[in-house]
């Protein structure tokens, strides 16, 4: 080869380098001030909305495992250690302060689920063709689908302060769920670096879903796509809005599930009316009701039963800890004596040092009865193979209306005075004393 001819290419191949240096050296600054991140659904809210619920770091949950904490005092009552919604079924909840109070349960709590489309199986052998090839959704819970545990679920309320300095008015508010999700191959690479470069070295890449609270009016519902359409939950059947044109491909995959996959909102005006053991209309002031809770309106859950019966579940690598979340409460109580709240048929939340004034009355309706959904850790979504169900059966079959199951927590019904008409809602808050006003026997009437 010529020598001339070589000495070009080295020249060419530093020149390259050099080149390629430079432009590194340039574009580092500029990646560090300006990381090449996509803009995420709540980057746009941020501007306009605050972003509902407690921080990790502040949680009222922090000391939860304490004995010392949350035991009884006495001369004092019980109080409200925490509170919890779940705007969507089976998703991760939000923790809360304060929170209002409607007859279907607190604000924002279950107004979605998730269903999945499913074919009658099995079918009688004279069934006809139009039978056999009826399809119906039925509502998913962690029971099937474990992963519904690391869908996070965000809810951004407008703030006014922020409106007015951008020269808007908005009583719009939104949920933003949040799913892992990364691509195979370089695609998955690059998510991940963005990630991190727009969140932190922690971050893991995701898919967004926005979705509105407000329940869509006639004319978004037909712009949308949105339809009614049946869904089953546990034995009832609720009229309800599916939304599925909202959900990407990829959750269905992420989550496992091999039929279609819909999103349902319940509709405000076709509420599940509750009977059973909660108080009759005439009792109550009005037809008992709830969205897409599994039986009634809100969930209460006192610490010290459950640091009780933690005890009693054999722990391992997997289950170390007895997490209340993974009961799924609304409403959790300390300073109340090891299943003390068995025993209440009638409650009244007074102020405490909540900073509210108001009382606000729940009528306890019946025990909770437990399936298998604790098992599920809701930190990663991992389901234990036998606990605390395997207890929850042996230790806490303790109602004579379930007596093959165990139980663990109350169910409730607000109650609300009667001068306040159609017009019916409270506020309770984390700091609030829990007075009881009767006490009775609880039998489990069943579905």
């Amino acid at each position: 080869m010529d020598l001339s001819a070589l000495s070009k290419m080295e020249w060419d191949a530093s020149s390259v380098s050099l080149l390629l240096l430079t432009i590194c050296a340039f574009l580092i600054p500029v990646v560090v001030i300006l990381p090449p991140v996509g803009l995420q659904k709540s980057d746009a809210l941020i501007q306009t909305h605050t972003k509902a619920g407690v921080e990790g770091s502040k949680s009222n949950l922090r000391k939860q495992f304490s004995a010392e904490q949350h035991a009884p005092v006495a001369g004092e009552s019980p109080r409200v250690q925490s509170l919890v919604i779940y705007p969507v079924k089976s998703c991760k909840g939000i923790e809360l302060t304060r929170s209002k109070v409607f007859p279907s349960g607190l604000q924002f709590d279950r107004l979605f689920t998730f269903a999945q489309l499913k074919s009658p199986f099995p079918v009688a052998v004279d069934s006809t063709d139009e039978e056999k090839s009826k399809h119906k959704w039925e509502f998913i819970t962690q029971r099937q689908f474990a992963r519904l545990a690391n869908v996070t679920v965000d809810l951004w309320l407008p703030d006014e302060m922020k409106l007015r300095k951008q020269s808007m008015k908005s009583n719009e508010a939104f949920l933003i769920l949040r799913f892992p999700w990364k691509e195979d191959g370089w695609r998955g690479l690059l998510s991940t670096i963005t990630a991190k470069l727009g969140r932190g070295r922690s971050a893991e890449p995701e898919i967004e879903i926005l979705l509105p609270i407000d329940f869509p009016s006639v004319t978004e519902i037909k712009e949308n796509g949105y339809k009614f359409e049946d869904v089953k939950i546990w034995k009832e059947t609720v009229n309800a809005l599916n939304m599925e044109k909202e959900l990407p491909g990829e959750l269905q995959r992420y989550l496992g599930v091999s039929n279609k996959l819909a999103l349902f909102r319940i509709d405000p005006e076709r509420l599940r009316e509750v009977y059973r053991c909660a108080p009759r209309e005439e009792e109550a002031g009005y037809q008992p009701v709830t969205g897409f809770q599994d039986a009634y309106p809100l969930h209460l859950m006192n610490l010290s039963s459950i640091q009780k019966f933690s005890e009693e579940v054999p722990k391992d690598d997997k289950l170390k800890e007895l997490d209340v979340i993974r009961f799924r409460p609304n409403i959790i109580v300390s300073g109340a004596e090891a299943y003390d709240e068995e025993t209440w048929k009638q409650i009244r939340l007074k102020p405490g040092n909540s900073g509210l004034y108001n009382d606000t009355a729940f009528h306890v309706s019946c025990r909770t009865v437990r399936c298998k959904m604790p098992n599920v850790d809701p930190a990663n979504g991992l389901r234990h193979p036998s606990e605390p169900d395997k207890s929850l059966r042996a230790k806490r079959a303790v109602d004579e209306g379930a007596p093959l199951n165990g139980c663990l927590g109350m169910q409730l019904t607000p109650l609300f005075d009667a001068s306040l008409g159609d017009d019916r809602e409270a506020w309770i808050a984390v700091g609030m004393t829990v007075e009881v006003e009767q006490r009775g026997h609880h039998v489990y009437i069943k579905q």
